[in-house]
């Protein structure tokens, strides 16, 4: 069963982005999407908060090789008696919406192609105070004629290993979520491109597991289409 939570008290967010974007040295040296393969297709799967059943169902989809996945909890009927109200966020809601899909009683999943024409970066510092820094930069542009405006989605997301709380197979549950937009239709130079970065301080909820952390991003078009995704790493310091 997922862990359990309870609401941090904010801190002050600019001076916890600062502190988690330059992390020390002798803690780690980098976490981010650099050198990694980058993922061909979303594999998005969906649970009801009121389906106590869906989150250790043993017919969960699973990703391929390759894909990345997603594990979206939604608020269901139960409010914050559902079974998994506690790691339950509204942010499946606008994943939900953006893919014009209806909130599911037990459990749905979504696969989407990512058509590789772009290149995005995405990465992390160090958790501070119940906060940590993020970023997703789009280090090279999409192809002319892609519909703007443009999404990034960025997901800071719980790795849960297949056999631990109650989970069959391995799951990135979205913890938090920041959706820069971008207005793709102003023509920009390749130097101008390197300007396209977002970064922010995005709270972890209490009951986290704070070694298991990682974001995933993509970026879409104004037709929900996927041309770029990321997901980072931390590679410990040599």
């Amino acid at each position: 069963m997922p862990p359990l939570f309870s609401r941090r008290v904010p801190v002050f967010a600019w001076l916890v982005l600062a502190a988690c974007l330059t992390p020390p040295a002798h803690a780690q040296s980098s976490c981010s999407s650099d050198g990694r393969p980058h993922p061909v297709a979303l594999v998005e799967r969906f649970i009801n908060a009121d389906c106590r059943d869906c989150w250790s169902d043993t017919a969960t989809p699973r990703p391929d090789r390759g894909d990345v996945a997603l594990d979206w909890v939604l608020p269901g009927s139960q409010g914050e008696d559902a079974p998994l109200a506690t790691v339950a966020s509204r942010d499946g809601l606008k994943r939900l919406q953006s893919l014009s899909l209806a909130l599911p009683t037990g459990s749905s999943s979504r696969t989407t192609p990512i058509t590789p024409q772009g290149r995005l970066r995405v990465a992390h510092g160090l958790p501070v105070a119940g906060y940590i820094g993020a970023s997703v930069q789009l280090q090279r542009p999409l192809a002319a004629g892609t519909p703007a405006p443009w999404t990034a989605w960025l997901a800071l997301v719980e790795t849960i290993p297949a056999g631990t709380e109650g989970s069959p197979v391995s799951r990135n549950l979205v913890r938090n979520l920041f959706l820069p937009l971008w207005d793709g239709r102003k023509q920009l130079s390749k130097e101008e491109y390197s300007g396209w970065l977002e970064s922010r301080s995005m709270d972890i909820p209490a009951g986290t597991d704070l070694s298991r952390l990682s974001v995933v991003g993509w970026v879409q078009d104004a037709g929900g289409r996927v041309f770029a995704a990321a997901q980072s790493r931390c590679v410990p310091p040599r």
